[in-house]
């Protein structure tokens, strides 16, 4: 029975001695991590243990991962400057209070720098990923003696500061990889600088390559998109005692980080379960104008722009001779100098605030306070709203020179930058330009008027006393003398008319091996003119239900829009029984025959799609709102968007089209035509057409470019909605990345898709004056500010797959077909 103690003891020291594998989520000076073993946080998102980087190093390293990601994605290295060479390491806590790594030679690595001893210390993975040691005896949880979210590595988690504490001194920043094989810090970090006004800060080294601009309440000023949303929330803190920024996960489902790559990317991932693979949200530098100082002081980067660099209104190139061969360092300077006591401030808009290093804040100031400090101080150039929730509030204004400043359009803000009284002009000299502008610009317009009347009187005369040389110098010699049909018709066309012998000679007698296509309404011809011009040459079916009145709807439509978005119309015939129309040849097929299909949807990578989208945006607005006449296509959709040799989308197809004057924007019809699918539901079942039924057949066709499924032919194992009812399902639930197609997983920024889907299904809401207008649509997709929520969309909730592919109005003819009629495909 003696022996019995003894075996208790040995049992006893087994369990205190024990090490952990995976179970549990602490550390204690009884317990330790061997190379292998793990310990998983309570919740079970995070673990920490040992791992290799890359696919080449052979050394070890403590980190701590997502634990049910299945790709090891470290967010925290411990030892990344001193790694273990072989699998030897141990991980343990020691009664000092200290967190130690030690090889095979118990030799320390590395170890935590706790100042503090303690009789009980426990080193403990939090839920939140934040590896902390504490007193086991302190009532109080929270009281970390040490914290691996004060010593970030290359990616910032939710919860975790990025800033300074003002009392020590002490910064939390990223600091890249050296390469993807090792972890010790390279030469990109990532600040959230204090200095000034606070601002988000990229170095290389210790100069700065990228800036997200000033806290303006909401976001940083430069990165529009990183705004709260139903993924995260976004905050700065600022106090007495430190000045930090940090996100929370609103949706804690979705796993999201922000990472700098040894090359300096700075980007704000995603992970997809769906896919099992990261995808890039959004990164920090995004394109040009994101370069530190691009344009130097005053000058201003837009993207849009050719060159992107522009200086500010009221100023020019400090050295034209560098500016002109596109070295824009030297920025602009004012084109009058300033002399303190007689200037003022002029507002600019829609910006990226400047460099905040060298500025000073007040956060109680209203603007006109603002304005009056910044006057008084000659140094000062400009200022602004230090907030801009609530219609603006608190005092920013930048001491020297303005330089970092790019456009962002809508989401941009609006600054106040110094200039001399002469640019800005008195007040007595605003009234005197008022007077004169008042009484001179109606006698212009009266002018103006006059001229173009008296020229339209003579024109149309013109026209009326010579009407077969008219059309001669409009056919350019194309006449056909044996048959006047062509001429008999020609005063109701505005564009060229070509001979039907000229047409049949240019195909080869219309001959099978130049057919291009095949639609509803006829078939299209590849053709080459004598002078070597390839044409398309749509040739109606007898048996065609496109009749006189719609053919010439579609020339008299098409001939009078210019737009590189929309199909050119070179011209058309009327001979005997043939109507022909003669189009710009596109080699590339339409839109349909690509995102439809397995193979060839792989072409159009998200860059492309993207493209595409805002292609055909730009087309629709300059027929609903730029054209002569504000034309309603009603019948946008894929198979009707043909794409050029760049795969730059452009709008076919006008037979169904309708032309207003004014301000008519939409009107009744007994006769609906379109394609069911795309049709808005205002139109399919009433018969009332707009503007809005447009943006409505836009809106499938975006979540059909995104998601690589037709609407009418969408079938999902759960439930019986349609693609629009699907994406609005997946929106309400956050779960809109699993709409986007599969070809897109490596090419897509996940920005852009989300605001493509979101746009979409603003586009497509059951109400038209819900929907937004093209310019708006435009705007939305170019622009990262916060958009308005969705309604329910214009579908039915719930239809039979096969039932689905008839109309669901008794209105006849419902729809003349579901085929373009001008297929431009090449053999």
């Amino acid at each position: 029975m003696k022996i019995f103690p003894f075996l208790l003891l040995f049992f006893c020291s087994l369990v205190f001695n024990q090490k952990v594998n995976g179970q549990g989520d602490t550390i204690t000076t009884t317990q330790f991590i061997k190379d292998g073993e793990t310990i998983v946080s309570s919740d079970g998102t995070f673990e920490l243990g040992f791992f290799s980087p890359g696919d080449t190093s052979a050394n070890r390293y403590v980190g701590i991962w997502y634990k049910k990601i299945s790709v090891i994605t470290p967010v925290w290295v411990a030892n990344r400057v001193a790694p273990v060479t072989n699998k030897s390491g141990v991980l343990k806590v020691i009664q000092s209070g200290l967190v130690v790594l030690v090889n095979d030679t118990n030799a320390t690595v590395w170890s935590t720098n706790s100042s503090t001893a303690v009789q009980n210390p426990v080193a403990q993975l939090l839920d939140t990923g934040n590896f902390v040691v504490r007193d086991a005896d302190d009532p109080n949880p929270e009281n970390f003696l040490w914290q691996s979210f004060d010593y970030p590595t290359d990616t910032l988690i939710a919860s975790m500061k990025l800033g300074k504490d003002l009392v020590t001194g002490f910064e939390r920043y990223l600091s890249s990889w050296r390469s993807n094989d090792d972890p010790a810090p390279g030469e990109y970090t990532y600040h959230c600088d204090p200095t000034g006004y606070p601002q988000d800060l990229m170095r290389k080294g210790p100069n700065v390559i990228y800036r997200a601009g000033p806290w303006n309440g909401l976001r940083w000023s430069g990165a529009p998109n990183m705004v709260n949303n139903s993924i995260t929330s976004f905050g700065l803190i600022m106090n007495n005692r430190e000045i930090y920024y940090k996100y929370e996960l609103v949706n804690k489902s979705v796993i999201n980080t922000l990472v700098i790559k040894p090359n300096g990317n700075t980007m704000r991932m995603i992970w997809i379960e769906k896919t099992q693979g990261w995808v890039n949200y959004h990164s920090a530098d995004a394109d040009d104008c994101d370069t530190y100082k691009l344009c130097g002081a005053y000058g201003t980067c837009n993207i849009l722009s050719d060159p992107v660099c522009q200086c500010l209104d009221k100023f020019e190139p400090k050295h034209p001779y560098d500016w002109n061969r596109a070295d824009w360092s030297s920025g602009c300077v004012r084109k009058r100098s300033l002399n303190c006591t007689g200037d003022g401030f002029l507002m600019y808009s829609g910006v990226k605030l400047p460099d905040t290093r060298n500025s000073w804040f007040n956060e109680t100031m209203t603007l006109d306070e603002c304005r009056a400090v910044c006057l008084r101080n000659c140094s000062c150039m400009g200022y602004t709203n230090l907030d801009i929730r609530h219609g603006g509030s608190g005092c920013l204004l930048w001491i020297d020179e303005l330089v970092d400043i790019r456009q962002l359009s809508q989401s941009g803000q609006d600054i106040y930058i110094r200039m001399s009284a002469s640019d800005i002009g008195s007040a007595g000299s605003k009234g005197k330009k008022a007077v004169i502008l008042a009484v001179a610009l109606p006698l212009l317009i009266a002018l103006i008027l006059l001229v173009l009347g008296v020229g339209l009187i003579l024109y149309k005369r013109k026209r009326r006393e010579d009407p077969v040389l008219t059309t001669k110098r409009r056919l350019g010699g194309h006449s056909n003398k044996n048959d006047d049909s062509n001429q008999n018709h020609h005063e109701d066309f505005e564009l060229p008319l070509f001979d039907l012998f000229t047409l049949t000679k240019a195909t080869d007698n219309f001959s099978f091996e130049n057919k291009i296509g095949e639609g509803g309404f006829g078939q299209v011809y590849k053709g080459v003119l004598e002078g070597g011009q390839e044409v398309a040459v749509k040739r109606l079916s007898e048996t065609s239900k496109q009749g006189l009145n719609e053919f010439k709807n579609e020339v008299n439509c098409i001939a009078k829009l210019q737009h590189r978005n929309l199909v050119k119309l070179l011209g058309c015939c009327i001979q005997a029984e043939e109507k022909m129309l003669v189009y710009e040849y596109l080699p590339y097929k339409s839109l349909d025959l690509y995102i439809f299909d397995e193979e060839r949807s792989a072409l159009l990578d998200w860059p492309k799609r993207f493209n595409i989208i805002n292609g055909i945006a730009r087309g629709l607005m300059y027929l609903h709102q730029d054209s002569r006449l504000r034309i309603i296509h009603r019948d946008l959709k894929a198979s009707n968007v043909l794409l050029d040799i760049e795969m730059n989308p452009k709008i076919s197809d006008f037979g169904m089209a309708r032309s207003f004057g004014g301000d008519e924007t939409g009107a009744n019809t007994r006769r609906v035509v379109g394609t069911y699918g795309y049709m808005s539901p205002e139109y399919a079942v009433d018969g009332i057409f707009s503007v809005k039924s447009d943006v409505f057949s836009f809106g499938v066709l975006v979540l059909e470019i995104v998601s690589g499924k037709k609407n009418r032919r969408f079938v999902h194992p759960d439930h019986h909605l349609n693609l629009l009812g699907h994406a609005w399902m997946l929106h309400k639930e956050g779960r809109q990345l699993e709409l986007v197609d599969s070809n897109l997983v490596d090419s897509c920024y996940v920005s852009e898709v989300l605001r493509s889907i979101h746009v979409g299904l603003l586009c497509v809401q059951q109400n038209p004056e819900d929907r937004p207008n093209m310019s708006t649509v435009i705007m939305m997709l170019s622009n990262e500010g916060i958009l308005p929520p969705p309604k329910h969309p214009g579908f039915f909730t719930e239809r039979n797959v096969k039932d689905a592919e008839f109309s669901w109005s008794t209105q006849t003819p419902s729809s003349i077909n579901e085929v373009t009629i001008t297929l431009l495909n090449a053999r």
